[in-house]
């Protein structure tokens, strides 16, 4: 008579579990990253209907509403604006920085910083939030 065992051990390996583990893992690290990129400096930006995602500039220019300037969180007084930004877009390829200037900002501010780009030939961006 032959009998027959019930239990088999299954030779397969599930990767059910190991695929939850990277989903948890991805998840964790794309919401730490967007959290980690948003400035220290407190400016209320001017809202805009169009939105340019792809655009990434590592060096940002904050004017805040009293007339301050920040590079890169850091401040950086009026006359040395121009010579601190031509130091840190030294040698790159495309020069580029972003403006972020608070919606009460003075335009006179947001002008130099234009007019500093335009003799240097840099390329700017103005950062915007949508409209809610």
């Amino acid at each position: 008579m032959e009998l027959k065992r019930r239990n088999r051990i299954s030779a397969e390996f599930s990767m059910a579990s190991m695929t939850d583990i990277i989903f948890l893992l991805l998840i964790f690290f794309m919401i730490t990253s967007s959290a980690i990129s948003q400035s220290a400096i407190d400016v209320k930006l001017p809202q805009a209907d169009n939105q340019n995602p792809n655009v990434t500039d590592p060096l940002t220019v904050s004017i805040t509403k009293d007339g301050k300037y920040f590079i890169d969180d850091k401040e950086v007084p009026r006359e040395q604006v121009e010579a601190y930004l031509q130091n840190q877009l030294q040698g790159q390829q495309v020069p580029s920085f972003t403006i972020r200037a608070d919606e009460n900002a003075l335009h006179k501010d947001v002008v130099y910083l234009m007019s500093i780009a335009e003799n240097h030939k840099y390329n700017i961006a103005i950062a915007t939030v949508t409209e809610q």
